[in-house]
């Protein structure tokens, strides 16, 4: 029984860390990268830092959408699996 829940619990945490990994990348390296531009250039605009990284999210998110969902869906089918074991179990 708790190592069936333990397998759920890794089961959602890689999922989640699949799922968000990407899309923080992203928001880190785009970020870094409008810092050494603010630096160098030395423009100190607020909405630059935000601007590019929400339109870099969003295009990845809209390109990663069809394999998140797929992994999303892989996963439930595979926790809905789980569930007469679960019952059983107690």
């Amino acid at each position: 029984m708790q190592d069936l829940i333990i397998t759920l619990l890794q089961k959602m945490f890689i999922l989640t860390l699949q799922m968000a990994v990407p899309i923080l990348l992203v928001g880190v390296v785009l970020g870094l990268m409008v810092s050494v531009f603010q630096t160098v250039t030395q423009i100190q605009e607020s909405t630059l830092t935000f601007v590019p990284k929400i339109v870099g999210c969003v295009l990845l998110l809209i390109f990663l959408l069809p394999w998140m969902f797929s992994i999303f869906i892989t996963t439930v089918h595979e926790f809905m699996t789980f569930i007469p074991q679960l019952v059983g179990a107690l």
